[in-house]
């Protein structure tokens, strides 16, 4: 397995960004340039997304978190603060459960503990279907504007769709696969650093039955609901986001 490629700023205590499904390391460019003032902040590039787009993606969950850990056994980092977006938060959690002791903070941000996502605002299925007959960039422009409150006239679409049709086809197609297997429910209650969900109030892909699963399962977590806000919360309201990590991080 290639080493990922991966942005890199900062000195401190080690802060991982873990993107999600039709992201990219670059989508956390405002983070990583705030919080390196701080911290040592990395944020790989999930293999077939983003700059990794050239080699395939990976089948599973697991697949993904280890080509993270590894990434991270290859810096020499053995103890970090981690954050995952949506399927990153999957990742995050499948992290969290195998390396406990590295896993010093875990921030899960919109998403949840089952990968099938009942209640999204379109089943997996059928955007496994739209994947293969409209491609990735028509995939990424339709489904990105669910992500916002404002949809397509939201600031932060545009940079979400470029980095999206990145995303080589395999991987897009294998992602949704990997997510509609995975089912971190049981792991929870093992979760025992402490932990921040964050969800914007309007998030149409993880609604709040997942949220509310996290927030009683995990044992030391806190839990920050942001009104007016969608899938992309630190796109759509980029201030109040970072205010909510640095309060629990620091």
């Amino acid at each position: 397995m290639e080493t990922l490629p991966y942005l890199r700023a900062g000195r401190g205590p080690t802060l991982v960004l873990v993107h999600g499904y039709l992201g990219g390391a670059a989508q956390w460019e405002r983070e990583i340039e705030w919080f390196s003032r701080s911290y040592d902040v990395i944020a790989p590039d999930l293999p077939g997304f983003g700059a990794a787009a050239d080699r395939p993606g990976e089948a599973t969950i697991g697949g993904m978190a280890r080509a993270i850990t590894k990434l991270l056994d290859e810096l020499g980092i053995d103890a970090f603060i981690l954050l995952g977006h949506s399927m990153g938060g999957m990742i995050a959690q499948e992290i969290a459960a195998t390396r406990p002791t590295a896993v010093r903070k875990l921030i899960l941000y919109g998403t949840g503990p089952v990968g099938l996502m009942p209640d999204r605002f379109e089943p997996i299925a059928v955007s496994r279907q739209r994947v293969q007959h409209d491609g990735v960039a028509k995939t990424i422009a339709r489904i990105g504007a669910t992500w916002f409150k404002d949809g397509e006239k939201a600031g932060g679409y545009g940079k979400l769709v470029e980095i999206g049709e990145l995303a080589n086809p395999q991987a897009a197609l294998a992602a949704l696969d990997a997510m509609v297997a995975w089912d971190g429910r049981t792991a929870l209650g093992a979760l025992s650093m402490p932990t921040l969900v964050i969800w914007g109030d309007s998030d149409r892909s993880y609604r709040w039955p997942q949220i509310e699963t996290l927030w009683r399962s995990i044992p030391n977590v806190d839990l920050s609901v942001v009104p007016r806000a969608s899938h992309a919360l630190h796109l759509e309201k980029p201030d109040l986001f970072r205010a909510i990590l640095l309060e629990f991080i620091r």
